[in-house]
């Protein structure tokens, strides 16, 4: 509704990952280049953590926009899956023939890998969600890093998680694991300059001018509710914009940001 009103080609605070709305603070900017870093130099394991909401999938979709046609990906969502469930979905990812069973799918990925090496490509596995993976699957996760030649690593792997992944690869039982990692960063929350330069930004690719602007304070409101989490921060402004639309307002003020947060927290009355 308030897209028209201020002039915007799309909405500027969706919460869904699109690359094109990622805003590069210094936290994210070291956070694709250890994971461009990591891949190039093919050094097998890479991890990155973050907060729920820290915007560590919409990094990751802008990785695979940014690698280019010698990289074969695949991205799996939902790990939450059996050993060779996964499997199939890494086949179905690379689109490739489904196997019956799990010996059957890593010879295929197997061949699969030594085909595209043959043909100077690098295959990257990245894997979402991260810390909702069990033992069991981490360990599945862990033999396909075997997949190899005398050279090089067949495979690279990027597990992407909240900072519960770093606790589940403490766990003892996962040690030849978490030796594997050689690329690790962990992606912090925006700062107050951040947040009020993260706003501009999504409102300038969202085909906005001038309009609307947000005051000091209300940038403070902003930055206190949403600790620096980018989710929070397209949350209340998208409420903020609805609020400056329904009274026909260009400046956002710390009391409609107020009113935009006790709405998101459920407090109507």
């Amino acid at each position: 509704m308030y897209n028209e009103f201020y002039g915007f080609d799309e909405p500027p605070f969706n919460i869904t990952p699109d690359p094109k709305f990622l805003f590069f603070s210094h936290s994210h900017r070291e956070a694709f280049d250890h994971l461009l870093f990591g891949i190039r130099e093919r050094k097998g394991f890479i991890q990155l953590t973050g907060e729920v909401g820290a915007g560590k999938t919409t990094l990751c979709r802008a990785l695979l926009d940014q690698l280019g046609e010698e990289y074969k990906t695949a991205l799996i969502l939902n790990p939450r899956l059996t050993p060779t469930q996964l499997l199939r979905a890494i086949l179905s990812e690379l689109e490739l023939p489904q196997r019956r069973d799990r010996s059957a799918c890593l010879r295929e990925l197997n061949r699969y890998l030594l085909e595209q090496m043959e043909a100077g490509f690098d295959v990257v596995l990245l894997i979402d969600e991260a810390q909702d993976m069990d033992a069991k699957l981490l360990e599945e996760v862990r033999l396909l890093s075997n997949l190899e030649t005398d050279e090089r690593k067949l495979l690279q792997i990027v597990l992407v998680g909240q900072p519960e992944l770093r606790t589940l690869l403490d766990d003892p039982g996962l040690r030849q694991l978490r030796q594997r990692i050689t690329v690790r960063y962990h992606l912090g929350p925006l700062s107050r300059e951040d947040v009020a330069n993260y706003i501009r930004f999504r409102l300038t690719v969202a085909g906005g001018s001038s309009r609307p602007t947000f005051s000091r304070w209300a940038l403070r409101a902003i930055q206190r509710y949403s600790r620096g989490v980018p989710r929070l921060v397209n949350a209340v402004c998208d409420k903020a914009l609805l609020c400056g639309f329904v009274l026909g307002i260009d400046q956002l003020r710390w009391r409609h940001l107020r009113r935009a947060i006790r709405e998101l927290e459920g407090d109507v009355a």
